[in-house]
C-alpha cells in the first residue's frame, strides 16, 4: 500500500500547505510519493525530494511530469496521467485548493471510485472524517474503494514542527515519467491567467489575516483596512457580501465555498458570522472580532471581541498603530 501525494506549486515554488498534508498523512504510516507536473519545474522535483530528511514523512521517491503540455497545470491531463498509474496506490490525495477541488473529481471518474472532499482528519486506511454543513457537523465516513481518492482541507492538518534546515541531506530519488501525447488529450483550453499584482501575502500563506464584512460599511472604507492590514503585514479578506458588492475582489473572500485559512491571528471587522464564513476561518489560533451587535454570531467562536461601530473603531486602532 502506498500513498500519491499530488503537489501544487505556482512560479516554481509549492503552495498549499503541502508539509501539513504530508503531517496529515501519518497515521497512514505508507510510502510516500510525491507527484508534480509541469514544464520546467526540475526545481520543483528536486525541493519535493528534499523533504525526504524533514521526518514529517516517509518519502520513497517524487515522480515528475515535465512537459510544455502541463505548463498551466491542466487538470484534466494530469487527471489522465495519474490514471495511468493509479493500479501502484491505495491512496492518492491533494490539497482541498481549487486546483485540488478541479482534479479530485477528474481522478476517480477516471478510477471509477468515489471521490471524498475536504478531509478534515484521516482515522485510518480507510476512514476519514469530513465537515459537513458548513462544518456544524464532522462526519466520519468509510470508502470501501480499492483507491481512495480525497482532498485535504491544509487548515485543519497540524502544522509542521520540523525545521527547513534538514533540507538536503539524502534526498528522495526523483523519477522523470514520459508524456504521450494523443488526440484530443483535452478538453479545457487555457485562455489567460490574471494575477493579483499586490505585494501582500495570499491569503492561504498569510500568518495574519484582516478581514471584513458588510459592517465595513462602504467602498470608501476600504483604504482604512487596507492601512490597517499594512501597518500588521496582513493579508487582506472579506465575506462574500463584500466581495458581490464590489468593494473587494473575489479573491479575497473567505468561506466554505471560497478559500479556507487558518492563520495565527484573524482579525475579523464587521463580520456577524454566517455559518458559510465561520467554516473558512474557524480554525484560526487567534481570532478578534469587531462588531457593533452583542449578539452576533462571530462573538462565539472569538478569543477577544469589541463590541462598537467599526466606522469609529477602525480609524481609532489606526491611529494606535
Amino acid at each position: 500500500m502506498r500513498i500519491l501525494l499530488i503537489a501544487e506549486h505556482q512560479d516554481l515554488a509549492v503552495t498549499n500547505g503541502l508539509l501539513n498534508i504530508l503531517g496529515g498523512l501519518k497515521p497512514l504510516d505508507m510510502p510516500i510519493d510525491i507527484m508534480v507536473a509541469g514544464h520546467g519545474c526540475d526545481s520543483v522535483a528536486h525541493r519535493l525530494s528534499e523533504l525526504a530528511n524533514t521526518g514529517l514523512a516517509n518519502i520513497a521517491k517524487v515522480l515528475c511530469i515535465d512537459a510544455p503540455e502541463f505548463l498551466h497545470q491542466s487538470e484534466d491531463l494530469i487527471a489522465k496521467a495519474i490514471s495511468t498509474l493509479a493500479s501502484d496506490y491505495s491512496h492518492i490525495c491533494c490539497a482541498a485548493s481549487a486546483f485540488g477541488k478541479a482534479l479530485v473529481p477528474r481522478i476517480a471518474a477516471h478510477l471509477g471510485v468515489a471521490a471524498i472532499t475536504g478531509v478534515a482528519a484521516i482515522e485510518s486506511a480507510d476512514e476519514f472524517v469530513r465537515p459537513l454543513y458548513a462544518g456544524r457537523l464532522m462526519a466520519r465516513v468509510k470508502s470501501l474503494d480499492p483507491v481512495k481518492v480525497f482532498s485535504v482541507l491544509v487548515s485543519s492538518m497540524p502544522a509542521p514542527t520540523q525545521a527547513a534546515a534538514m533540507f538536503g541531506a539524502n534526498p528522495a530519488p526523483i523519477v522523470q515519467l514520459r508524456y504521450e501525447p494523443s488526440g484530443n488529450t483535452a478538453r479545457v483550453e487555457f485562455i489567460s491567467e490574471k494575477r493579483d499584482q499586490s505585494r501582500r501575502r495570499p491569503l492561504q500563506a498569510a500568518q495574519v489575516i484582516v478581514s471584513a464584512g458588510r459592517g465595513l460599511g462602504s467602498k470608501a472604507n476600504v483604504d482604512e483596512l487596507e492601512l490597517l492590514a499594512d501597518k500588521l503585514d496582513a493579508a487582506v479578506g472579506a465575506t462574500r457580501a463584500v466581495v458581490d458588492a464590489g468593494w473587494l475582489t473575489n479573491d479575497k473572500q473567505i468561506g466554505q465555498t471560497a478559500k479556507i485559512v487558518a492563520p495565527e491571528l484573524y482579525i475579523a471587522l464587521g463580520i456577524s458570522g454566517a455559518t458559510q464564513h465561520l467554516a473558512g476561518m474557524k480554525d484560526s489560533r487567534v481570532i478578534i472580532a469587531v462588531n457593533k451587535d452583542s449578539n452576533a454570531p462571530i462573538f462565539q467562536v472569538a478569543d477577544y471581541g469589541f463590541v462598537g461601530d467599526l466606522n469609529e473603531v477602525l480609524p481609532r486602532l489606526n491611529a494606535m498603530l
